[in-house]
């Protein structure tokens, strides 16, 4: 969240992905460093044992939301 939070505060369009453990505490980060505005995009918890397969899917369905939320859809 924090980089992306640079990066906005730089005119840069960013899309901070963070897995579902990691939703509120992304959610509190944000309101702190008073960028509210800033959706993450939501991706399922755990990365870390999931198959090849399993990541691809779940980078498949973050590649859309990631888009949209770059061009502000």
């Amino acid at each position: 969240m924090h980089d992306g939070i640079e990066l906005e505060s730089l005119g840069r369009p960013t899309a901070v992905i963070v897995t579902t453990e990691f939703l509120n505490e992304s959610i509190v980060q944000r309101a702190a460093l008073g960028m509210n505005d800033i959706e993450p995009v939501v991706v399922d918890h755990p990365l870390s044992s999931c198959t090849d397969e399993e990541i691809r899917h779940r980078a498949r369905q973050a590649a859309a939301l990631v888009k949209r939320t770059l061009l502000g859809r």
